[in-house]
């Protein structure tokens, strides 16, 4: 099958979103799929540098949003490009610039457009105008016409689901969450990493890793973790990525003197992140905007318990305490956190990790998206056929 996947966000950009389209083209390959990748220019690439079957476009960065890019022209080439590979389907990733032209390319090439709504908007509006312009309402109707004439849409989690449900949109929707290579995450703890950042062997590390932005609630995070050091005696903190909100939690952690406690790394090389969780005691979160939250599942993967934020997403993964919990108050926080700090070996049943790790495997995920593929080409089929009768 020739498989056309049209996204903004492509490697080397750092993000769930890169991360999930790095493993969906490398499962539809290994399944004997030819994949195609429609995206935007990067600054990070040289044009003269070949990527194999990646297709970019003219692109600027994203207002208020300036990681993220969007594409200022390339619709017509793009469709020729794709008639030219004889794609049997497309596959959008995003609702933007990408995603338009993807719908576009379908339309034209009379093929079946397939979407994975990973975003939930609602909680980014306050990139935009710092949220005076656009509203819940406006994410709604532009999400539900966006969906329209899809032939299926991947739902990452029940969270999305719902959201969409809600939105009144009536195409199919299937929800499938993201897997991970589990043997790139499996691996020892990293004495070496520790080494670099001055860090013993018997210090509790809790980490966390995610674009450091303010829907990531990390400073919520931060004002925990006096209270965890009480309880855990010598506990660090490292906080992974980088983003628009580093410089003023920067900050907090200076005001309240845990500069030398809470340790900031930066944004981490994609092939660097395993060797991160493994030199980890503890995975983190206060986040409440996951949709499908992939450091969770990464973090599972590399034999990390995991603490986040209760939701539909969290609560529906961590569902075993071999496997991690969630919260509601930042009491409840700092007791579980404590709890699997000072009781490492409390928890470890290894059964129930190898059953979710094999539900969140990336070939579990491949497996799961081909078999949507021939759904969506069946209901493709189907609606053509309704709207020829109709015509008559």
């Amino acid at each position: 099958m020739n498989i056309g996947i049209f996204t903004d966000t492509y490697y080397p950009q750092v993000s769930g979103v890169a991360t999930s389209i790095k493993t969906l083209r490398e499962q539809l390959e290994s399944l004997g799929n030819n994949v195609y990748i429609f995206t935007t220019t990067d600054p990070k690439v040289d044009q003269n540098v070949f990527e194999r079957n990646v297709f970019r476009f003219t692109s600027l960065p994203f207002i208020s949003f300036t990681d993220r890019r969007i594409a200022v022209r390339g619709l017509f080439q793009a469709y020729e490009i794709a008639k030219e590979l004889n794609l049997d389907l497309v596959h959008t990733q995003t609702e933007f610039s990408m995603g338009m032209i993807g719908k576009f390319v379908a339309k034209n090439l009379k093929i079946p457009c397939v979407h994975t709504y990973h975003t939930m908007y609602e909680d980014y509006l306050h990139y935009v105008m710092k949220g005076k312009v656009l509203r819940p309402s406006h994410v709604k109707q532009l999400s539900k016409t966006y969906c329209e004439h899809m032939a299926g849409i991947v739902a990452p989690s029940t969270r999305v689901l719902d959201t969409l449900t809600g939105y009144g949109v009536k195409e199919p929707i299937s929800v499938i969450p993201t897997g991970v290579d589990v043997r790139k995450f499996s691996g020892p703890k990293n004495t070496k990493l520790r080494e670099k950042y001055d860090i013993s062997s018997k210090t509790p590390l809790m980490l966390t890793l995610s674009r450091v932005a303010f829907e990531k609630d990390i400073d919520r995070l931060i004002d925990a973790f006096p209270e965890i050091q009480k309880q855990v005696p010598g506990v660090k903190l490292m906080i992974c990525g980088d983003g628009p909100a580093k410089d003023q939690l920067s900050q907090q952690v200076a005001q309240m003197g845990l500069t030398d406690k809470i340790i900031f790394t930066g944004e981490i090389d994609h092939d660097d992140v395993p060797a991160y969780y493994h030199m980890a005691d503890l995975f983190v979160s206060t986040s409440i905007s996951e949709s499908q939250g992939l450091t969770f599942i990464e973090a599972i993967a590399a034999g990390l318990k995991v603490v986040a934020a209760s939701g539909p997403y969290t609560d529906d993964l961590l569902d075993n305490l071999n496997i991690g919990t969630t919260f509601e108050t930042t009491v409840q926080f700092v007791q579980e956190v404590v709890k699997y700090l000072n009781e490492p070996a409390k928890f470890n049943d290894q059964s129930f990790r190898e059953e979710k790790i094999a539900s969140i495997s990336a070939e579990n995920f491949g497996e799961q998206i081909m078999q949507f593929y021939q759904d969506s080409f069946t209901f493709f089929a189907e609606a053509q056929a309704s709207r020829s009768r109709e015509s008559i």
